[in-house]
């Protein structure tokens, strides 16, 4: 819930507590089924909008506004570095707030920024008639404010989930629906944007239409999330060890933290291969295929395939455990992203192989959701200090520095082989877009799981022991150690 003085605190307490469902042990909160899908739509929602920009801006800045490729490779990096620090910041003043309301520490805000957030999201995708150096500092304008408020927009919305429930089989459901929300906004998106786009002679107007209808689509996602899902686990803090810890102290808890370091390690190599696959489609479909209006076909069957797959996250992690899917999702996407780069570029298998890599994937990016909020409730049980927005925010600096070199992956890649806008590609652009579609995927989803296997430790077993202790009252007054 969040850090106040006692009388207030034991006040939100008993209000969280109201809204515990009947019969739930404590932190074992058995959410019903509608919460959990609305609690999905967050993140559908939020898709809509940070999908845009990581599918759609580099096509935007560069062929439309006629931004070279090497600027906005920088723009991307330089951004994206600036966002993640504002993620520390942002995550801090959420932790910080004092005055929590009936609607909880983490929905109001959310729902506030997800508002702002549409704005800007529009404000991306236009571009005033200046000279080429005002269109570059524009678009870093525009994409630092986009980017420090969606800060504050998925950070609160990541952090809900850890005091919804703390109930295992909860989460993985929960971060199925997530997970479904966020591949069912790329599926839309993915389909949707382009044709909306070709609807208009000037692609001016096209991409700035299709940035309104999608930010609507945004807000009302965020909307039935914010209505529908409650805070329900009532958080008992060691408010004697939060009031002596300073900001660097947070900092270096969640950064000197095993379980963590090693999701945020997995999730620069997850979430840049991710990034780059969306970037490079619409080049790939245009220049390497031979056709742009392939790409919404394309994308329908990708990302329609991996709706189906993310269904199974709940099974599998029942049979196999979270690490284990994960891993196993990892290296099936490996191997599918280098046998596409290996092939002979031919429609058909690479739509196959295209599909089984982004369906892949889609398993452990789900699971990581449940990972986040297992190491939150690890955290508080190894030091007593319980900080889910800066925790988050730790967990959200790696998958912007991801974006950031999915950026110089792309772009940089346009740069360095000589990609010349709207024109027929020579030999060696066309084999760096393919690279960068299906090489670095692979490449950074083997080390993925390497990483996953051989350094994190906090084990389904382990962690049912951890909400234990959490749940019998673990550093509560009398039960300190």
């Amino acid at each position: 819930m969040s850090e106040k003085m006692m009388g207030t605190d034991a006040a939100v307490t008993e209000t969280a507590a109201a809204d515990v469902p009947e019969k739930a042990d404590r932190g074992h909160v058995k959410l019903s089924w509608r919460e959990k899908i609305c609690y999905g739509f967050g993140d559908f929602g939020n898709g809509f909008m940070f999908d845009l920009g990581q599918a759609y801006l580099t096509k935007y800045w560069i062929d439309v506004c006629t931004i070279p490729a090497a600027a906005v490779a920088g723009i991307f990096a330089f951004t994206k570095i600036f966002d993640a620090f504002m993620d520390p910041i942002a995550g801090s003043v959420i932790d910080g707030r004092k005055h929590i309301g009936r609607r909880g520490k983490f929905r109001p805000v959310m729902m506030i920024s997800s508002i702002l957030l549409a704005i800007l999201t529009i404000i991306t995708f236009t571009m005033p008639n200046v000279s080429p150096t005002g269109k570059i500092l524009f678009a870093y304008g525009a994409y630092m404010a986009w980017g420090l408020v969606y800060s504050f927009t998925n950070i609160p919305y990541a952090s809900m989930a850890s005091v919804m429930t703390r109930d295992t089989n909860e989460r993985s459901q929960m971060a199925t629906t997530r997970q479904a929300g966020s591949i069912g906004a790329q599926l839309i998106t993915g389909i949707a944007f382009v044709p909306i786009v070709l609807m208009f002679a000037s692609p001016h107007h096209g991409f700035f239409i299709a940035a309104i209808v999608m930010a609507i689509c945004g807000i009302i996602g965020f909307a039935i999330c914010y209505l529908n899902c409650k805070e329900h686990v009532p958080v008992k803090r060691n408010t004697h060890a939060e009031e002596k810890a300073k900001f660097s102290d947070y900092i270096k808890i969640v950064f000197t933290k095993k379980p963590l370091l090693c999701i945020i390690l997995m999730t620069l190599f997850t979430i840049s291969a991710m990034n780059t696959n969306n970037q490079m489609m619409i080049f790939f479909c245009q220049y390497n295929l031979g056709s742009m209006g392939l790409q919404p076909i394309v994308n329908g069957i990708m990302m329609g395939c991996s709706i189906v797959g993310i269904l199974l996250i709940p099974r599998l992690v029942k049979q196999f455990g979270k690490k284990k899917t994960a891993i196993g999702g990892l290296l099936i996407g490996c191997a599918a992203d280098l046998l596409n780069f290996v092939i002979p570029t031919n429609l058909y298998t690479f739509v196959i192989l295209v599909t089984i890599g982004y369906v892949a994937l889609a398993i452990p990016n789900g699971v990581t959701w449940a990972f986040v909020s297992d190491v939150i409730d690890y955290s508080e049980w190894h030091n007593g200090i319980r900080k889910e927005g800066i925790t988050y925010a730790a967990f959200n600096f790696s998958r912007k520095i991801a974006q950031a070199i999915a950026a110089i992956v792309s772009s940089g890649i346009l740069a360095l082989t000589g990609y010349v806008a709207n024109q027929v590609q020579n030999q060696e652009t066309l084999t760096g877009i393919k690279a960068a579609m299906t090489l670095y995927p692979g490449v950074a989803l083997g080390l993925a799981a390497l990483i996953l296997f051989f350094f994190y430790g906090l084990t389904d077993d382990k962690f049912k022991e951890i909400a234990e202790d959490l749940n019998n009252g673990k550093w509560e007054q009398g039960n300190i150690e």
